[in-house]
């Protein structure tokens, strides 16, 4: 987009005209999609001086360009740049390569996404990085577990498969007292729900594999910094050569321009499905924060725009073979891994087993599930069938 409006843009409006200037591709309303290695200089003069505003392929295109500029766009200020990464967890593992090295300590909050667990507590102990796991509601308290040796804080809200809700504008402030940097996977509101900078996060991170792509069909991850971590996160990524395909960048430049509309729809059948779902008699508690009766949902009101389609339940409890009946019963829910795809989902998952600073014991099977684009309607029959299913055998 060439032209800049007159008076300020909302963030739906930006989701279509960020990182786009037509003029620049003889008007073509995308950008080309630059399959790249080599970058040729006139010079010889230009090529020893690196006098170009492309140097190699893996160092940026204008199709790399273009969605850096547009993610950083909607993070609104205090993003000072965007990297990209070839997935989520690399996305993840990139900003803690960044923040914390060999002899540091870390704080991850417990309910994390369970990969950057199996990072922290692979990777990261090898190169003699300590991860100490907190209780996620531990808001300003989290000042009694930093060490002189503590370099981050990484926070998730919700949290993953669990949803509790961080007290972000607090840990942050706690954080950043002692110079602690704060990392968050911001996946599950993204930057139009959720202004992560402005709560006082200085690396937002996302699985655009999620929301960004939104058709289940790529692989991306995106780490967006401020002023002071940006260069460091820039050079974590170059070093390591990291890149993402130019197949995939186009891909999550094409989804984003359909975000607003994609996340409204999930954020509302969502929520409504997770409403029937609370009035089920099988049905012990529903996990969403946007609920009145959840937990967090006053910290969720008071820092988030919106929510999406992914939430969980707790069933009362009954027979594995009782939770299986209700799953293979499904004809709308597939059962895979990762979400924020058109199609909605569903996973049986336990988080006892790798859970170490909170004990969860939630009182009965706990299922995770992806409301999806189909009509909400059509969605609670199917389930409707698959409680009928689950009483069969209970």
């Amino acid at each position: 987009m060439a032209k800049k409006p007159k008076t300020p843009i909302k963030p739906e409006t930006r989701l279509v005209t960020a990182g786009r200037d037509s003029q620049a591709y003889h008007g073509f309303v995308n950008p080309p999609v630059y399959h790249a290695s080599t970058v040729l200089y006139p010079t010889a003069e230009d090529q020893v001086a690196h006098r170009s505003r492309y140097q190699y392929g893996r160092r940026g295109t204008p199709t790399s360009e273009a969605l850096e500029n547009a993610l950083a766009e909607l993070e609104g200020e205090g993003c000072a740049g965007v990297a990209l990464l070839p997935s989520g967890l690399a996305a993840i593992s990139t900003a803690l390569l960044a923040a914390a090295g060999a002899g540091d300590h870390i704080l991850v909050t417990d309910s994390v996404y369970r990969p950057t667990r199996t990072f922290c507590d692979g990777v990261f102990k090898r190169l003699g990085v300590e991860t100490t796991y907190y209780d996620p509601l531990i808001g300003a308290d989290i000042a009694k577990l930093f060490r002189p040796n503590t370099r981050a804080v990484f926070v998730e809200a919700p949290g993953s498969q669990s949803f509790e809700m961080q007290d972000i504008p607090a840990i942050a402030k706690a954080a950043h007292d002692k110079g602690v940097l704060v990392l968050m996977d911001n996946t599950w509101a993204s930057s139009l729900y959720f202004r992560a900078f402005a709560k006082g996060v200085d690396l937002s991170i996302q699985a655009g594999t999620k929301y960004i792509g939104g058709h289940s069909d790529i692989m991306f991850g995106c780490v967006s910094a401020n002023v002071k971590t940006l260069p460091t996160l820039k050079n974590t990524v170059y070093t390591m050569g990291l890149c993402v395909g130019p197949d995939d960048m186009y891909l999550a430049l094409h989804g984003l321009r359909t975000l607003g509309v994609r996340l409204a729809r999930h954020y509302e059948s969502g929520l409504r499905v997770a409403r029937w779902l609370a009035q089920r008699p099988e049905v012990l508690r529903v996990l969403h924060p946007a609920l009145e009766s959840d937990p967090g949902h006053a910290i969720w009101k008071r820092d988030f725009t919106g929510a999406c389609g992914l939430f969980s339940i707790v069933l009362k409890p009954c027979s594995q073979s009782a939770v299986y009946a209700f799953m293979n019963e499904l004809a709308l829910f597939g059962m895979g891994f990762s979400w924020g795809g058109f199609e909605s989902l569903v996973i049986l998952f336990d988080c006892a087993e790798y859970r170490t600073a909170t004990k969860w014991a939630p009182g009965g099977p706990t299922l995770r599930f992806h409301i999806g684009l189909e009509d909400a309607d059509d969605l609670i029959a199917d389930l409707e069938a698959g409680f009928a299913a689950l009483a069969a055998v209970k």
